[in-house]
C-alpha cells in the first residue's frame, strides 16, 4: 500500500478507536509541505430566511428543509462550496440542530454530496457544530427596554429561538472535537478594560448585577484543533453581533470589539481567559491558526468602533498580507477604492480568513463574487439566493516556521 494511503487508513481509523473524530497525536514523520484551501461562508442558513417579514420564525424549518435535497437557497449554497471547493469552511448562520443527522449530516448528504448543475460533489468527512449564546433566554433585561423577556434582544446573543444563527465547520482532515476549546459562557466583566456602555450622560448602562451576569459571545468562540497529514492547526471560528440595532449607549459596538479582542487576547496567551471547561490561557506560541469568520466589522467602513477588525489585521502573529479581492466587489461599488475587498452585498469587508504568521504561506484568495449579469450571478442575486455575505477562500502553504 502506498504510504499516503497508509497514513490515510490510520487516521480513520482513530474515530473509531476514541468513539469520536478526536484524540489526534501529531506525526513524527518529517515535515511535509502541504496546501490547503481555507472558506469563511455567512450562509444565511437560518429560520428567518425562509420566513415571509413580520412572521414569527420556526425553530424547525432548517431542519425540515434539510430532509431533502430540493430547496433552491441551500442548493445554490452546496453549489457555491462545490465550485470553490475549501478543504476546511466554517458555515456562519447556519441554524444549531443538535441531532447531526437532521443538521449538519443531512446537509452534507442531500445537498453537499449531491452534484448541483453538474458540479463533481463534495464531502466532507468530518464536521463540528456545538451550542451557541444566539436566542438562548437570559434573566436580564440586556436591550435596556425595561423587560427582560428572555428572547430577541434579552437573550443571551441576539436571536428568537435557541440556535437561531447558529456555526458549523466542515472539514476534508480530522478534526480533534475532545480537545476543541469554547468560549460560549465567557463572563464579560472578566476581560479588563472592557469597552464602556454609557448613557449620554456618562452613566452605566446596566446596573451591576447585569454587567456582572453577561456573557460576551453574541454567538461562541471555538479554537477547533485540525490534523492537516500530520500537521496541527487551530480554526479560531465566531461570527460577533453587528455593531448596530441599539441606541446612543453602542452596547453592540462595544461588545463587537470586544468579541474580536477576545481573539487578540486569546494570541496574547492572556491568563484571565478561561473556557467553558476551565481551562485558563490562550494559544501558545509557533502554533498554527487561522481566524475565520463574519466579524461585522471594516477597517475602513461602517459603524464598528475604531480598531475593532485592526486588533487582529496587525496583531503580530497574524499574517493579513493577502487580501482576498473579487471583480464582482470591485463593479458593485465601481467608485469605492475598497469595493474589490468587499464580501457583503452592502458594501463592507466584514468576512476574514486570517492566517497565522508561523507556520503559513499564503498562496493565493478570493472571494466569490460572480459579475453581475454573468450566468453565475444567479447564484448571489440576493439573501433568498444565497445569502447577503459572499464566501472568502484563501490557500494556505504549511511551512515549517
Amino acid at each position: 500500500m502506498p504510504y499516503s494511503l497508509l497514513k490515510r487508513a490510520l487516521l480513520c481509523l482513530l474515530p473509531l478507536i476514541t468513539g469520536c473524530e478526536s484524540s489526534m497525536e501529531a506525526s513524527s514523520a518529517p515535515f511535509t509541505p502541504t496546501t490547503i484551501k481555507v472558506a469563511t461562508f455567512n450562509v444565511s442558513m437560518e429560520a428567518g430566511n425562509y420566513t415571509p417579514r413580520g412572521q414569527q420564525p420556526n425553530p424547525d424549518r432548517l431542519r425540515e428543509l434539510l430532509a431533502n435535497g430540493d430547496h433552491p437557497q441551500i442548493r445554490n449554497i452546496a453549489e457555491i462550496l462545490q465550485r470553490v471547493r475549501p478543504d476546511i469552511v466554517l458555515l456562519n448562520e447556519f441554524d444549531y440542530i443538535a441531532d447531526r443527522s437532521r443538521g449538519v449530516d443531512a446537509f452534507r448528504r442531500h445537498y453537499l454530496m449531491v452534484s448541483q448543475q453538474g458540479r463533481e460533489p463534495l464531502d466532507y468527512p468530518y464536521a463540528y457544530t456545538a451550542p451557541v449564546n444566539t436566542g438562548v433566554p437570559s434573566p436580564f433585561d440586556i436591550d435596556g427596554d425595561g423587560i427582560a423577556s428572555g428572547t430577541g434582544g434579552d437573550a443571551w446573543g441576539y436571536g428568537l429561538y435557541p440556535g437561531q444563527y447558529g456555526m458549523v465547520v466542515l472539514s476534508r482532515y480530522p478534526v480533534d472535537t475532545e480537545q476543541v476549546r469554547q468560549f460560549q459562557t465567557f463572563p464579560w466583566h472578566r476581560m479588563p478594560d472592557a469597552q464602556p456602555i454609557l448613557n449620554p450622560d456618562g452613566t452605566p448602562f446596566y446596573d451591576d448585577a447585569t454587567w456582572r451576569g453577561l456573557r460576551l459571545s453574541s454567538k461562541s468562540h471555538w479554537d477547533v484543533p485540525i490534523n492537516v497529514n500530520g500537521e496541527q492547526i487551530h480554526l479560531l471560528a465566531a461570527h460577533p453581533t453587528p455593531p448596530v440595532f441599539d441606541g446612543p449607549e453602542d452596547r453592540n459596538g462595544a461588545r463587537n470589539h470586544d468579541e474580536i479582542r477576545l481573539w487578540a487576547d486569546y494570541l496574547n496567551n492572556a491568563d484571565y481567559l478561561e473556557d467553558d471547561a476551565g481551562q485558563r490561557g490562550g494559544l501558545a506560541a509557533d502554533t498554527r491558526f487561522v481566524i475565520v469568520g463574519d466579524y461585522n466589522a471594516s477597517p475602513s467602513e461602517g459603524q464598528s468602533r475604531p480598531g475593532a477588525i485592526n486588533q487582529l489585521l496587525n496583531h503580530p502573529r497574524v499574517n493579513a498580507s493577502e487580501r482576498p479581492r473579487s471583480t464582482g466587489g470591485e463593479l458593485h461599488s465601481p467608485d469605492n477604492p475598497n469595493g474589490p475587498y468587499h464580501t457583503a452585498y452592502w458594501r463592507a469587508q466584514v468576512d476574514y480568513v486570517l492566517p497565522s504568521a508561523f507556520g503559513f504561506e499564503p498562496v493565493r484568495s478570493g472571494v466569490f463574487w460572480p459579475v453581475d449579469g454573468l450566468e453565475l450571478s444567479r447564484l448571489i442575486a440576493d439573501r433568498n439566493a444565497s445569502s447577503d455575505h459572499r464566501l472568502v477562500w484563501m490557500e494556505l502553504r504549511l511551512t515549517e516556521e
